[in-house]
């Protein structure tokens, strides 16, 4: 295997590389257009995007403060795209040298993916609970589109792995996971009809929203730069899963030797983060709250499937959001229907 590390990813730090928040942010907060998002929760546009008042205040503290290095490695999604998934696989992945997939006290067997391979949003937040990673190389996650990323992220060899998913799932995923969030925070909570919910979701109003200017930005990004953005797709892993694996392990420049891929060291690697796998460990069935606030472990698995909008949206929904994408994604070659 030839991984080119000076060493392997350490889980946690002893230091938390965080400033306090500008006292700014209060009166940045003032000076931003506001609406009720698709599940009715107040949100601020900051620079073209939708963000809760938590979310946006990490957002703002991370970007005047991180710095990036030439050896990190940031995953990137829109919410309920496959984040869970992306995170259990690169860090098997990486880190498959350190950490067997057959050992009983892999990270993963006892530590939610969140928990390994922090948000930027929360880890510059109050969640004093999530540390910066330690060790070469670091890995990190974001909802970001690039346009909101440190310019340290952006001039340095660091690699972004991207994953997108058909909009018509993962709006309905996000549908059920908000409301499983706000029903938490709030019993009483007054939610949209679904109708309404994705009018606001093709306006673009969602948590990081609107999702196609993100999905284009690193699109675009990955045609210009395929050394600095690695552009994946939900519905490709869950095609051809071992060949994805591969394409992730060369990007990262730790691909499979010829030995491991004999032995089955891969398709290990696929059955341990598969959906099957990681939702019946017993801390992914936990009720408790781990690495993200206000969410249980348990809530970051529902169904993992394609398809399932149609459990959900009716047809004419469906054809409303088709509409939509064909229009946004014109002319770029992206297909994602």
């Amino acid at each position: 295997m030839d991984c080119p590390q000076e060493d392997l990813p350490v889980i946690h730090s002893t230091q938390r590389d965080v400033l306090p928040p500008p006292s700014e942010f209060q009166e940045l907060l003032g000076s931003l257009p506001t609406r009720k998002d698709m599940m009715n929760a107040l949100h601020y546009c900051y620079n073209g995007f939708w963000f809760c008042e938590a979310i946006l205040e990490g957002t703002t503290t991370f970007q005047q403060n991180f710095q990036a290095q030439d050896t990190d490695i940031i995953l990137v999604t829109a919410p309920k795209s496959g984040t869970t998934w992306l995170k259990s696989l690169v860090f098997s992945i990486t880190c498959r040298l350190q950490y067997k997939i057959s050992d009983k006290n892999h990270p993963l067997v006892t530590t939610n993916p969140h928990g390994l391979i922090p948000f930027f949003e929360f880890l510059y937040g109050d969640n004093k609970s999530l540390h910066m990673p330690v060790g070469k190389p670091r890995l990190l996650a974001t909802h970001l589109p690039y346009t909101l990323l440190p310019e340290s992220i952006k001039t340095s060899k660091c690699k972004i792995i991207y994953l997108c998913r058909n909009p018509r799932d993962t709006f309905v995923s996000m549908w059920h996971f908000r409301k499983k969030i706000l029903l938490k925070f709030d019993p009483s909570w007054q939610f949209p009809s679904i109708e309404e919910s994705l009018e606001r979701f093709c306006e673009g109003v969602s948590k990081y929203g609107p999702f196609w200017e993100q999905i284009l930005q690193f699109w675009k990004l990955s045609k210009e730069s395929p050394e600095k953005v690695l552009f994946l797709k939900y519905e490709d892993l869950k095609g051809d899963i071992i060949a994805q694996c591969k394409n992730i392990a060369d990007y990262l420049n730790c691909s499979f030797s010829s030995e491991e891929e004999n032995e089955g060291v891969i398709e290990d690697i696929a059955k341990f983060c598969s959906f099957e796998h990681l939702s019946n460990l017993e801390v992914n069935k936990s009720n408790e709250e781990g690495n993200v606030p206000l969410i249980e472990n348990n809530m970051f698995f529902r169904k993992g499937e394609i398809g399932d909008w149609k459990n959900l949206l009716t047809t004419s929904m469906a054809e409303k959001l088709d509409q939509l994408v064909e229009q946004k994604l014109h002319g770029s070659g992206l297909k994602l229907n």
